[in-house]
Order: C-alpha cells, then structure tokens, then sequence
C-alpha cells in the first residue's frame, strides 16, 4: 500500500530542509572567514593585558592611626593613603635636634673663649717684647759695666749687681716666652676642640634629617594617579619597615599585551607591525595595538627551573615566546582593559609577492 503525505509532512519537510540548507550556509560562511583569518593573520589566544603593578611599601614601623583609601578606589598622585603613629619618630627627632643645638652653643663658647685667648695671648708677646727690650738695655749696660770694670774705673760690687740684674731680665723674658706659647697652644688646643665639635654637628645634621625622613615616612602617599587594589590593613595595625600594604595599579604609564606566540608564528612580526585585538570580556570590539619588542628568549628559559635537553629524555615542544603589544588609544577608550584580562591578539602575516 502506497504512503501518503499529508500536507503537514509536507511542510515540516520543507522547513527542515530550508533550516539545514541554512545551518550549512552559516558553518560554510563561519568556515571561510575562518579559514581567511587563519590565511591573514598569526593568531593566539596565550595573551593577558598587562600595566604596572607596584606594591605600597611601608618606609617606617608602627601603628596604623588612619586609612584613607578604599579598594579600588582612584587616587591622584600625593593623595594620602595610611598615617602611620610618629609620636616616636618626633621624639627622636626632637632630642637630636637638642644636641644639635647643644653643640652649636658649645662651638660660641669655644669662640668667644679663643677671643679671650687670643687678647691674652697678645698681651703676653707684648710683654715678651718688653722683657727682651729690657733684656737688650741690660746687656748694653752690663757691656759697658764690663769695660769700666776692666779699667779699675767700676767696683766689682756694681758689676755683679748689673750682672744680677741682666739674670733676672732673662729669666723674666724666658717666662713671658712661655706664658706666650702656653697661650698659643690653648688656642690650638680649642681650635682643635672645635674641629671636634664641627664633626658632631654634622653628624648630628645628618642624624635629624634622617629622623626628618622617618617622620614625613609616617605618611604614606600615593606616588602617581592610579587606582588601589585590595585593602588588606586596617586602623590598629601593626606594621613593620618593608611591609607591603597594597598594591596601585599605575595610570600614568601604556597598557600592553604580553601575547604568547608559538616559535613557529613569530618568523615575520617586527618590531613597529600593528596588531588586532580581541577581549575576551567584549568579543565584539576591536582593539588596536603595535608591537613593541620581542623577548630574546622564550618563556621556559626564564622559569625557576629551565628544561635541561641534555638529559637524555628529551621530548620536542613547540615553545612561547612572549611578544610585548603597546595598546593603542586614549587612556580613557582602553580602561575597560583591565591587568590579567584574556584577550586574542591578531597579528598579519606577511606575504611575499613572488
């Protein structure tokens, strides 16, 4: 008995063969552009946005006495971020400066003590001038003495006395001599002092600008536009000199893409080529970037422990090299970008015209 189709079937059949004929059309269509992306460009999808990260590391030890950011929170450059306790900072840097002014003083009262040494001192030579003035009309006189005595014309008695006389001239010019050295050696010895002193001051400047830096460390700021990653401190805190505290994201340099190309697609980019790019975060939106270098070395020979092919078990992989991509764009067009974003990077092949 011969089947009938009824004009359902009928339809249904049509239907089915119109939505298959357009199934194929579309994996067709889908296969050539495919295929023409593959022809066009070298392609990966081993590719991360990538922007400075840097850590907020504290300078200075203490208590956390304020936070004044939040996470993710924009943050212009010298914002404040943490205030950390400095009372002992202060102190430290208050006693310093005590010395410091200590020491000034002493180096007054060494100057104005070499002022009256030096009033001493000058008094003494002019009484070594005397003494020697006296010393020279002695000598004269015991010359002449001499003489007369030697021509019975002056009694022995009077040349001893100007004898006695010139001894005593001597000895008093001897001991103007050394009051006059003596005062000369304590200038030297204050001058010397003061030397001393000079050193601890500025030993001591020194000291109080380095307690100056440990008190303005005490509050920490933001070194450039960025944004703040996860908040992990909190008011209480103790914290120690060289602890990171959070991490900025910086805002004030390029985004790039570290793309990750096999070492066989790599023969034709050059430093200078442009490139497409695709988030995966917004498929339906272009991005455009240029290659800025490419790594000298692939991935695995920067590892913590690099394969060693000499071993005797080697197996061939075809190895990364990591290719650095320049985002191109205003800052304010590339931000939906974020650091660790997967993103498929397209660059064009290169084809020779013969």
């Amino acid at each position: 008995m011969k089947k009938k189709y009824t004009p359902t079937d009928k339809l249904i059949t049509k239907i089915t063969g119109w939505v298959s004929g357009l199934v194929v059309a579309a994996l067709a269509i889908w296969g050539i552009f495919t295929l023409l992306n593959f022809y066009k460009y070298e392609q990966t999808n081993d590719a991360q946005v990538q922007e400075y990260v840097n850590p907020v590391i504290s300078r200075a030890g203490g208590f956390i006495v304020d936070v004044k950011f939040e996470e993710n929170q924009e943050v212009k450059k010298g914002d404040t971020l943490l205030i950390i306790d400095n009372r002992e900072y202060v102190l430290q840097q208050e006693q310093t400066q005590a010395a410091l002014q200590r020491a000034r003083a002493q180096i007054k009262v060494l100057e104005s003590t070499t002022g009256t040494m030096e009033k001493e001192a000058a008094s003494a030579q002019a009484k070594v001038e005397a003494n020697k003035a006296k010393v020279w009309k002695q000598e004269l006189d015991y010359k002449r003495y001499q003489s007369l005595y030697n021509e019975e014309s002056a009694t022995k008695q009077r040349l001893e006395d100007v004898k006695a006389g010139l001894d005593v001239n001597n000895s008093e010019y001897q001991a103007s001599q050394n009051t006059y050295a003596a005062f000369k050696s304590k200038i030297n010895d204050i001058q010397a002092e003061k030397t001393v002193v000079h050193a601890e001051i500025t030993k001591l400047e020194a000291l109080l600008n380095r307690h100056k830096l440990d008190v303005s460390y005490t509050v920490i700021v933001s070194p450039y536009d960025g944004r703040m990653g996860r908040r992990t401190v909190e008011v209480g805190q103790m914290i120690d000199a060289g602890e990171t505290l959070a991490f900025i994201v910086n805002n004030e340099t390029d985004k790039w893409v570290v793309a990750n190309y096999k070492e066989t697609q790599i023969k034709d980019m050059r430093i200078g080529d442009h490139v497409k790019i695709v988030a995966d975060s917004y498929p339906d939106r272009e991005f455009r970037g240029t290659i800025i270098s490419l790594s000298p070395a692939t991935g695995s020979s920067f590892s913590l422990l690099p394969p060693d092919n000499s071993t005797g078990n080697y197996v061939k992989i075809v190895q990364r090299i990591p290719v650095r991509i320049k985002i191109d764009g205003k800052r304010k067009d590339i931000n939906v970008l974020k650091v660790g974003m997967n993103v498929n990077v397209y660059a064009g092949k290169k084809r020779s015209n013969g």
